[in-house]
């Protein structure tokens, strides 16, 4: 494992070709999500009538529906339902990002040692960078761990929170490369991508669950085994939750990489961002057993795995994550590197 930049060749990197592209991958995980969530409600709908009208073909009740014939009830009982949850999500997600940590929020006059003050003055020059119409409020959360993330569905709400132990092991342009990350994801609306797509991701889970227990028993009572869309609903109950979590953790280490390139867009200099995720990658290894306990004595550390600019799980600490270890969050530390000019030496 790579201890320090000297491990690694320098190289040109294309910032602005790392955001471009990845902006294009999101967009096109979000509309596949899109596409699901209204596949499974016309899926749905095009199940109903099928009782209403058996001698219809599947053809002709699909027209129907997508030509408003027939009204797609269940298409916009679940928009209705996706529309009302996100509206919500977003007015509670900022304290749901903080449950569980003890923390306190800075500004210039709470400021409470030279640290924090240097802090806020970091946040406040990425804002002006970013070119950001508010400043997000700053959180300290009072860890050893190094880590921080970034909440608020958008300039006006959002947020930042640093551990104490990162901002005391990090020198000035290291944590302003950490912030100018965080910041990026404000910028990006990373946080309002992501949850739209988790939460459009639970919610087909959801309804197909509804629809699935129906069919079951439907079957047992009726016998209707050759109903081709119940068949599709079933496999679907099996294969969608697979296939959203693919989608949504790529998605996620997109955004990872779109931010660490917004990173350099704002400092103009890849060698901050790139010393600092190695300092948090090798403080987590070093202190693992420490961080692990710490980890699994906060509450809802699952929550925050995501959010965190650095997965404590890729150093070896295990247990704070909802998914199994075979999938990844983040992009890990070698490839960020490299994405923004580090390349390991025995790899050139």
């Amino acid at each position: 494992m790579a201890n320090s930049l000297h491990d690694f060749t320098a190289a040109n990197t294309n910032w602005r070709h790392a955001l471009r592209a990845n902006n294009h991958r999101t967009w096109i995980i979000i509309g596949i999500f899109l596409l699901i969530y209204l596949g499974i409600g016309l899926l749905i709908d095009m199940y109903l009538y099928t009782s209403s009208y058996p001698q219809a073909s599947l053809a002709q009740i699909f027209r129907a529906i997508v030509t408003f014939q027939l009204f797609p009830i269940a298409t916009s009982v679940t928009c209705i339902i996706a529309v009302i949850s996100l509206l919500v999500t977003y007015s509670l997600y900022d304290k749901l990002m903080l449950l569980g940590t003890d923390y306190h929020e800075i500004t210039p006059q709470t400021a409470q040692s030279p640290q924090e003050q240097q802090l806020y003055n970091v946040v406040e020059e990425m804002k002006i960078a970013a070119g950001l119409k508010y400043i997000p409020r700053v959180f300290i959360i009072d860890a050893d761990y190094m880590n921080a993330f970034a909440s608020g569905y958008s300039e006006k709400s959002a947020m930042v929170a640093i551990t104490r132990g990162l901002i005391q092991k990090l020198n000035r342009d290291e944590l302003q490369a950490v912030m100018a990350h965080e910041l990026s994801h404000i910028r990006h609306l990373d946080i309002k991508l992501t949850l739209t797509a988790s939460l459009l991701a639970n919610l087909t889970i959801m309804v197909l669950d509804v629809f699935f227990y129906n069919i079951i028993f439907s079957r047992r009572r009726d016998e209707r085994s050759g109903n081709a869309l119940a068949t599709i609903i079933i496999l679907l109950r099996y294969l969608l939750p697979i296939i959203n979590i693919c989608l949504l953790l790529y998605l996620s280490r997109t955004r990872e990489y779109m931010a660490d390139a917004g990173c350099i867009e704002l400092m103009r200099n890849n060698q901050p961002l790139a010393s600092a995720l190695l300092k948090i990658q090798q403080d987590h290894i070093a202190h693992q057993d420490n961080y692990k306990a710490a980890y699994l004595n906060t509450p809802h550390e699952n929550v925050r795995r995501e959010a965190y600019i650095f997965d404590p799980t890729q150093a070896g600490i295990k247990g704070i994550g909802s998914l199994n270890d075979m999938f990844s969050t983040h992009p890990s530390t070698e490839d960020r590197l490299a994405a923004i000019g580090f390349i390991l030496k025995n790899k050139v």
